[in-house]
Parts: structure tokens; sequence; C-alpha cells
């Protein structure tokens, strides 16, 4: 007999909690332009609102929720707001949203295919759509991961497996030191792979960027013929697509002929920019990432998919199996050699049903759907620049050739350190509304503002509403 005490919450009870969550994220979602955008909270004020220590017996759900709508949501930054413009957009549409919420309610874990079959199954099915949208060969296998940083770090791990082929075995120690190389507009995550794998600081190098910020090949070249002479073994190079500062592009094509004659893996950093090339005329910037070796793509960027999802691409999926298959004996099974074993292609062995929410975005947008969103997030991006480099004292410092504008105020009379604070000032006053949200960069050592439009529900007017904040706080901060 089943004690009251034990068991999961009633299905009627569900139910009826669940309808209560369900219209709260429909009117949430409906109403989360008219809320701020970040929170006037200060760190610590919610851990003080809550208990030390967790409840001795169950509390009614009725009191969760009322404390999730009190406490929590007013500490939120809102991320799904269309005036959020900062970091890069990760807007959670409609589809995506039920395809999350039906995933949790499935709880099944996609390691290997008895494990969950139609996960396994729906994920290989799903990653072949995005490859198609995207215009890649047939020959690059997707899997999803959490985040870019883990897909960056399988990819690597994958180079290191190539080139030190006996690491596998004996691990890195006394073996001869390798490199990887990367812009030095390149992500954060790049350079953690780096250290993560063992190479050690000592073992990434940065390479500097043209006026444009984009990798310069022909520093490239000479970094790969120094090391090369010094004993170095180049290990791998990671060309991005839309860098986090300024949306760059850099240029695939001679990256992956240089990388070539030096024998490096070439892993393309699409993190952000991937899914634009799912518009025609934007397509020209991806030029030559088919010959790399592996690309990472996140749908949670722009391809309006709840955080978290990341597809890894790798057009030699051996190496990238060969650098984590381990198989013990309780995870066999007689489907092993007709079947993928997605554990094996990375470090986690649970792995969430990811594909269920991207599946339900590319059947609900369509590829012409997603196409003109994209598309209408660039043109917007276009607009605002142009209404920048229109305008006296402001200026625009790097190509917008995606869906982000990184740019600065910055009047003749005012100049160095004092345009820096300028520049934070504005940046703190627009925040502050809570109409709009933007974050910043550094560029040649000057604090650069960015505004990057990604959201699903971003709008002309939203653009347009910030930069007449923007000015108004310039105004304001320099009164």
């Amino acid at each position: 007999m089943t004690s009251p005490r034990t068991g999961d919450m009633p299905p009627g009870e569900l139910r009826r909690h669940a309808h209560d969550v369900s219209d709260w994220i429909a009117d949430y979602l409906a109403g989360v332009g008219d809320m701020p955008v970040f929170p006037s909270v200060r760190p610590g004020d919610l851990t003080a609102a809550l208990p030390a220590e967790p409840p001795a017996r169950g509390e009614p759900m009725e009191r969760v929720l009322d404390d999730f709508r009190r406490l929590v949501v007013p500490g939120i930054t809102h991320w799904n707001h269309p005036a959020f413009f900062g970091y890069f957009s990760v807007s959670a549409s409609g589809p995506g949203i039920l395809g999350e919420m039906l995933a949790a309610a499935l709880n099944v874990n996609a390691m290997v295919w008895r494990s969950s079959p139609a996960a396994t199954e729906l994920e290989d099915v799903t990653t072949a759509w995005l490859r198609v949208l995207l215009g890649l060969p047939a020959t690059f296998e997707g899997v999803i991961n959490d985040t870019a940083s883990s897909s960056s770090l399988y990819a690597l791990a994958a180079a290191r497996e190539v080139a030190y082929p006996e690491s596998h075995r004996a691990g890195m120690f006394g073996l001869r030191p390798g490199r990887i190389y990367a812009s030095e507009h390149a992500h954060s995550s790049v350079e953690k792979a780096a250290l993560t794998l063992g190479f050690g600081q000592d073992g990434f190098r940065k390479i500097p960027t043209d006026p444009y910020f984009r990798m310069d090949v022909e520093e490239l070249a000479r970094a790969l013929r120094e090391d090369v002479d010094a004993g170095l073994q180049p290990v791998a190079v990671v060309p991005t697509l839309g860098t986090t500062s300024t949306a760059s592009v850099d240029p695939v094509a001679d990256v992956v002929a240089l990388a070539r004659e030096h024998g490096a893996w070439v892993h393309v950093d699409a993190a952000y920019g991937g899914p634009a090339a799912i518009v025609p005329e934007l397509r020209p910037l991806f030029e030559g990432w088919e010959g790399a070796d592996s690309i990472v793509v996140n749908p949670h960027k722009w391809l309006f998919t709840p955080i978290d999802c990341s597809v890894l691409y790798c057009r030699r999926p051996q190496a990238l199996v060969r650098a984590f298959s381990i198989v013990p004996e309780y995870l066999t099974s007689s489907e092993l050699a007709a079947s993928r074993s997605l554990m094996d292609y990375g470090v986690s062995l649970g792995r969430r049903f990811r594909s269920l929410k991207l599946w339900f975005v590319l059947r609900y947008f369509g590829r012409e759907g997603l196409e003109d969103r994209i598309r209408e997030h660039v043109d917007l991006a276009k607009a605002l620049a142009g209404w920048i480099e229109d305008t006296p004292g402001w200026t625009v410092v790097a190509p917008v050739d995606l869906g982000l504008v990184a740019f600065r105020f910055a009047p003749d009379e005012v100049g160095g350190e004092e345009a820096d604070r300028l520049n934070h000032r504005i940046m703190e006053r627009v925040n502050a509304s809570g109409e709009a949200f933007l974050t910043h960069t550094a560029l040649g050592g000057r604090t650069t503002l960015r505004i990057a439009v990604g959201n699903v529900k971003t709008t002309q007017a939203h653009v347009a509403r910030t930069w007449t904040l923007l000015r108004n706080a310039a105004e304001a901060a320099r009164g």
C-alpha cells in the first residue's frame, strides 16, 4: 500500500497547475515587452528573501508558484524582451518552448539508441535538416550539445586525437608541444578549450586582426611558419563567423588553405553567425566553411530555440568518436552496430532530448519563416548603423554584415579615457531605464557599445526607441 507521503504529484493536481503555468507563459510572452528588461535589484536581494534551509514538509504548489511570481520574476533580466540587445539574443519562440516542455515531460536520456530510440534518431534527422538549410555538404555529421563552449571543446579534442594519436593511451606528457590558433577576437571558450585539453596558455596563440577585425591571414601564415620552425605542432586553427565583439567574419577559405599546408584541423566557430547562412544573399559570407573539419552553430542564439542547444558538425566524425568512445559492459546492446551512440561524441553520458525543441522550431517556421526573420534582423541592424553614422558625434566602428552593430559616442571635443567613461554612463542610463538593454566591449583599447538584433519579437520600433534612448542618454551624461 502506497503511503500518502510517497509517490508523485497526482495527475489531477498536475493538470491544474500545468494549465496555470501554460497560461502564465503565454501571458508572459505576450507582455514581456512591457516589463523592465533589466531588473532594479541588487546582488543578494533574492538570497536574502528566501529561507536559508529547505522546507521540512512539502509546500502547496500554489505557494511555490506565488513565490516564483513574487520573488523570482522581479529579479530576471528578460532575454525574451524585444529590446534585449545585449550579448547575443537567445529568445525562446513559442514552438521551441512547447518542445522543451514535452522534452521535460518525457525525461529521456539519449545516450545510446536503446536508452531512447526516438531521441537518438530525431537528433540525426534534425541536425541533417539544419545542415541542408545551412547549405553544408552531407559529409558533415551533426550532434547536439549544450553550448558552443562544449562543442568547440569536443571538436578540438578530435583535433588533438588526430595530431597526437598516441596521446589517447599515454597522455600528452613528453610529446611535442602543440598550438591552437584563433584571432584576438575569438570567443574565450576557445582558449578555455586549449587549457582544458592540456595545451596550456602557451599552447594557444592569438592572431592579430585586420582593420575590419577579421583574422589577418598573413599574420596566421607567419605564426604557423614561426612555430613549425621552433619545433611546435600546429594542432588546430579556429576562424570565427560572427565574432562576439563585432560579428566580424574571418576569411575561412584562406584559413582552411593555410591550415591544410600544416596538417592542422580547422574548427569554425559559427555559433552566432551560422544561422545567417540560411539567407541566400548572406551565404557568400560563409564561403569556404564547407572545407572545415568541424563547425559549431547555436540554434539558441539566432534560431529562436530555448537555451541550451548547440549543434556541432564534424566532417571527420570518426576522430570525434575516437577521442571519446568508451563503452562499458552495462551500455552494450545488440543495436550498437546499427545505430549511433550519441554518448560517443563528447564527455556527457546523460543527454537531454534537445532535438525535440529544435525540430518544433524548424517545422513551425520552415525555411522561409526563418529566412525572413533573420533577414529582417540584419536589415534592422543596417538601418541602425545608418542612423548612427548620420548623427554627429556618433560612429560605427566595425562593418555591419550580420545583426550586430558596434559603435560609440565620440564627439571631437571628448577623447581617450573620458570618452570611455562617457560611453559607460550612456550604457548604464539606457539599461537603468528598463526600456532596453545593451552591453559593451573593447576595441583598440577603447570602450565600444554593442547592439545585437536577433530576438524573434524585435521590430523597427524597438530599435528606433533604443536609438532615441541612446541619444537622450548621451545628452544627459554630458550635462
